[in-house]
């Protein structure tokens, strides 16, 4: 026992505090963990499983039209924005309260306001001063906002939640996660929605096959995709808000969201009271272990920008619970991990891009398929799923699987746990596809793609 109030104290109740703080306890910890917001963190209440119930509630309008293709007459269907939002903040009440009951039944103190570190050992609960032998930072990101004119008009993916009623027009500000996502959803519930994005294509970082197929597919349901292009001033006028482009255009929107990027949630934390160093993104600094420059203070999840992802910072605090009380040192291990986009259609990934496995692999195999699904040879619709893996050509094995088409994520994620075990291409080969399936086809491309180039040259 040390003559210190915890042994451990958690500031930031999401998802990679609750776990190492409720883990932590279940090694026989005193543990406290203090939230000034909710229980939950941002993926439970303005992430994750709200956007996932918004793109459920989105998807609704092409299902009712691709019902006509099955036999299904649905006439008279109707669309409440106050209805979604409504039965949305039922359910986020709802999981909010199981973060509390969860942590309560492990014996872990909860305390609701904001915790600021005063030094190595002491913080500032809410103006109760509070002592810990160890101090977790779980403290998550935040949306970043651009200093322009005219900013404060612009909402985040925090307000996009809470907005009382939906625009007609939106414009959507951002390439990413959020970015894409959000495009999809206004326009699946919709909205006529621009997606403005500063680079050269969508998705920066993922592989360039799967960026251009999402593109394509974007556009084709009616998102107003622009790239190359950004704002540099929004104005309030009568009739909403004018955008001005960087193409010198202006957009006449009832609403603009950023969705480009976010950084670490430290401000005003007390970090300059202690040895902790932040990295050039403002993110907090740690080794394998998630130990920052201070000896007994770590920090887990996004506030770390290794890997921002929930599953992640999940492992990253069951990873220090072992560390710190278990006798067990584990070091959060972050290859390989399988992360999708929900965006329409959908993205899903887990390894190697083909640029990245070029530079790891040298010579590699490649193997692509586009198709219309089987569903949409009924329904009319245009669109078309693409796969793609990316194979060592030494060893043959599949450094990476890359997916874009409806449940994308629930096929990669069984596909994952192959990669994960670096299972080979013949491997893929021997295993039997489920029939008629989407996901039948990673195990039966069997013809390497060939550059058009090439073939032209033969």
């Amino acid at each position: 026992m040390t003559n210190y109030d915890y042994d451990l104290f958690v500031i930031g109740a999401g998802s990679g505090g609750v776990r190492a703080s409720r883990m932590s306890a279940s090694y026989g910890a005193r543990v406290g963990i203090a939230e000034e917001y909710r229980f939950g963190g941002t993926c439970v209440i303005r992430g994750c499983v709200p956007k996932k119930l918004m793109v459920h509630a989105s998807h609704f309008a092409e299902d009712f039209e691709d019902a006509e293709g099955f036999g299904w007459s649905v006439e008279g269907a109707t669309f409440s924005w106050p209805g979604l939002i409504a039965a949305k903040d039922k359910e986020i009440d709802r999981l909010e309260g199981i973060y509390g009951t969860i942590l309560g039944n492990a014996g872990v103190e909860t305390y609701r306001g904001r915790a600021t570190i005063v030094d190595a050992h002491t913080l500032d609960v809410a103006g109760e001063k509070i002592t810990a032998e160890t101090i977790l930072i779980a403290t998550g990101g935040r949306p970043t906002l651009p200093d322009i004119p005219g900013i404060e008009h612009a909402i985040t993916s925090n307000e996009v939640f809470h907005l009382p009623e939906m625009p007609k027009r939106i414009a959507i500000v951002g390439g990413g996660y959020i970015a894409v996502e959000f495009a999809g959803v206004f326009n699946g519930l919709g909205a006529e929605t621009t997606l403005l994005y500063r680079g050269e294509q969508i998705l920066r970082n993922f592989d360039d096959d799967v960026r251009n197929h999402l593109a394509e597919e974007i556009v084709k349901k009616g998102v107003d995709l622009r790239v190359e292009t950004n704002v540099t001033n929004i104005e309030k006028t009568d009739s909403g808000l004018a955008l001005s482009l960087t193409d010198g255009s202006i957009l006449e929107v009832d609403a603009v969201m950023f969705g480009t990027g976010r950084h670490a949630n430290v401000d005003g934390l007390g970090l300059e009271n202690v040895t902790v160093e932040r990295n050039v993104w403002g993110g907090v600094v740690v080794d394998e272990y998630s130990k920052t420059t201070a000896d007994n203070i770590y920090a887990i999840g996004d506030v770390t920008n290794r890997v921002e992802l929930t599953p992640v910072a999940l492992m990253e605090g069951m990873a220090l619970a072992r560390t710190l009380y278990a006798n067990e040192p584990t070091s959060p291990d972050h290859k390989n991990v399988a992360h999708a986009v929900f965006s329409q259609p959908s993205v899903s990934v887990v390894g190697m891009t083909e640029a990245e496995a070029r530079a790891h692999c040298g010579e590699i195999d490649l193997y692509k398929s586009a198709f219309k699904p089987l569903k949409h040879t009924l329904s009319g619709r245009d669109e078309r799923s693409f796969m793609k893996l990316i194979v060592d050509q030494k060893t043959q094995q599949v450094m990476g699987v890359h997916m874009v088409g409806a449940d994308a994520a629930e096929i990669i994620q069984g596909i994952a746990i192959a990669v994960k075990m670096g299972a080979t291409k013949q491997q893929f080969d021997a295993t039997l596809g489920i029939h008629p399936t989407s996901a039948e086809e990673f195990v039966t491309m069997r013809d390497k793609w060939v550059p058009p180039v090439d073939i032209a040259a033969e």
